[in-house]
């Protein structure tokens, strides 16, 4: 028996609240703690605490009977979980975690081209079209320095580009969830694959980069990888399926926009990072065609009212 979905309500937007928060300040741990420990040995090191802890859970609650039909979309979502990580960890290396914030968060676009092109069910429709179109126009702004190229900033530029790759890979692997028997298993199983998946990989990277030696166990180490393993990856994630089972996934999308503000807002708190005029008139625009994609039925409705 299907669980009927209802609108968000108060608790709904309270726990998205919170869960924005805890996805916007993740870019921001990452960079503060990056001189204690490499972001690619944070990012393996939060998959394989948040490994164990689904594995325990999947113990209690079941899940493993599944790993026969869906081991092989489950390693390829795993290997994009991954390197949509090792691309995050080596762009914040490059830019800001407020550029990173934005970018990362374009993966819906992404997914949206990804499922049209694979799920007829799933065609785009205009105002979605129209959302894409924006968020490029939006990323070319974002991208740009000034007319003159000696006011680019090659290496932030370069961090943005993996930023924008991160989102890629985001993307990509909610399209092979999609549209693979991922869809239809557990939702512990599916973040299992991807965090066991991308725990092995990026571990390997960290060990012949070299990165494995950079790790100094600071109390802003430690903190920043519990906090990652714990709270974002095992605590937050759960949190967000448990309300993909229990309200509309458009109406949620629409709070989920608030995910890249505070990650800006964080980086130029906490981290005193600059924004340039170009990038927040750029990142609008994205947010506004992620919002166009990702709530396009949620706005039809709201229009039809106002009309």
């Amino acid at each position: 028996m299907s669980i009927e979905r209802r609108n968000a309500d108060g608790f709904a937007l309270q726990v998205m609240l919170g869960l924005c928060l805890i996805w916007g300040v993740q870019q921001v741990m990452i960079k503060w703690a990056a001189a204690d420990i490499a972001p690619v040995m944070q990012a393996a090191a939060r998959s394989g605490i948040s490994a164990l802890l689904v594995a325990l859970l999947m113990c209690w609650k079941g899940g493993w009977s599944q790993i026969p039909g869906t081991w092989r979309a489950g390693l390829l979502a795993g290997a994009l979980f991954g390197l949509e990580f090792l691309f995050i960890a080596e762009g914040l290396k490059l830019t800001s975690a407020a550029h990173m914030s934005v970018f990362l968060y374009t993966a819906p676009i992404f997914t949206a081209l990804g499922v049209n092109w694979l799920l007829p069910s799933e065609r785009l429709r205009p105002l979605q079209w129209l959302g894409i179109v924006l968020a490029f126009i939006g990323i070319s702004i974002a991208f740009a320095g000034g007319i003159s190229l000696d006011n680019l900033d090659w290496r932030m530029l370069l961090g943005d580009l993996l930023g924008l790759l991160a989102g890629l890979a985001w993307g990509a692997t909610t399209v092979v969830v999609r549209a693979s028997r991922l869809s239809e298993a557990p939702a512990t199983l599916t973040l299992f694959y991807q965090l066991i998946v991308g725990f092995v990989g990026l571990l390997l990277i960290a060990v012949l980069s070299g990165q494995v030696t950079q790790v100094s166990l600071t109390p802003v180490a430690v903190a920043s990888v519990l906090f990652q393993g714990l709270v974002v990856s095992f605590f937050s994630y759960l949190t967000w399926f448990w309300l993909l089972r229990r309200y509309l996934a458009a109406n949620l999308a629409v709070f989920s926009f608030m995910t890249p503000m505070f990650g800006v807002t964080f980086g130029v708190l906490l981290l005193g990072e600059p924004l340039s005029l170009n990038f927040v008139l750029g990142a609008m625009l994205v947010l506004l065609g992620i919002t166009f994609v990702s709530a396009e039925q949620w706005l039809r409705r709201r229009i039809r009212r106002w009309l």
